[in-house]
């Protein structure tokens, strides 16, 4: 199990963050994603594995004036 956003998921083996927006439907171009606190960049998001137990956060970047 892995919490995303404060909200229990469950957790698959070689789950990267891409599987987790995926699953989440994030849709949204401009997002920054931490895993356990640390950030992952956007072109590692195939690549960064989420660990069972982890703490995903996943934030809407908006701008406006």
């Amino acid at each position: 199990m892995i919490t995303v956003n404060g909200e229990p998921m469950e957790h698959t083996e070689g789950m990267t963050v891409a599987d987790v927006l995926q699953r989440r439907r994030y849709i949204f171009r401009m997002l920054v994603v931490q895993v356990n606190g640390q950030l992952v960049r956007r072109d590692a998001y195939k690549t960064t594995e989420v660990p069972d137990g982890a703490d995903v956060q996943v934030i809407h970047m908006i701008s406006g004036g």
